[in-house]
């Protein structure tokens, strides 16, 4: 779902918007990468890591779709509303914290899933794939909690949870590499006769 908008949002990007936007994609990268290598080897934190950035994460995306407006503005309040929530969740007791990603991560997994199945083309066989992965991490979650206890389900919960910051880490930092090469392409060479003698009849097609 992160990878699909991500890619979205480069592919409509003009260079002077990704001479602006690259540093802050190369940026935003590093640090779910950090994070996230922080959240699974802080055995007394981590759980409340991930929910502190995965809800301030949420916060901010729901405020920009609800900025849109129309049928986005419901669905960004509620976005914006579990990230709330999910912040408020992040100064419980650790292990309160461990036993919220055992049912939000599956639960965040499948909610992406569905979304992406309903669109069409690519993005709704990502929505497949990642059905399929919802289905492997919650069974195996499952399992986990059945024969090793809870805890130790929980643990694995905020690993998945980490590995799933760190891909979209991974996203942003391949969207900023894409970025930085929209910028570094040459301006259009306008002629040296140009002098503008067409734009009142609609321009000659060389972009100003």
């Amino acid at each position: 779902m992160a990878s699909g908008a991500a890619g979205t949002a480069v592919q409509r990007t003009s260079p002077e918007q990704a001479r602006r936007a690259w540093p802050r994609w190369l940026a935003g990268g590093v640090a779910l990468l950090v994070v996230a290598a922080v959240a699974v080897v802080w055995a007394d934190g981590g759980a409340r890591l991930l929910l502190g950035v995965g809800g301030a994460l949420l916060a901010w995306r729901g405020g920009q779709l609800a900025a849109e407006g129309g049928r986005r503005r419901a669905q960004g309040a509620a976005v914006a509303g579990a990230g709330v929530l999910a912040l408020g969740l992040a100064s419980v007791p650790v292990a309160l914290a461990g036993w919220v990603l055992l049912v939000a991560v599956p639960a965040g997994l499948l909610g992406g899933a569905l979304t992406l199945l309903g669109r069409g083309g690519a993005v709704r066989r990502s929505g497949q794939a990642a059905l399929v992965w919802w289905a492997l991490v919650t069974g195996l979650l499952v399992v986990t909690g059945l024969a090793a206890g809870w805890e130790r389900a929980a643990a694995g919960a905020t690993v998945v949870g980490a590995l799933g910051l760190g891909l979209l880490g991974v996203v942003l930092l391949v969207g900023s590499s894409t970025l930085r090469a929209i910028a570094a392409q040459p301006a259009p060479v306008r002629p040296a006769a140009c002098a503008g003698c067409a734009c009142g009849a609609g321009g000659c097609g060389i972009p100003r």
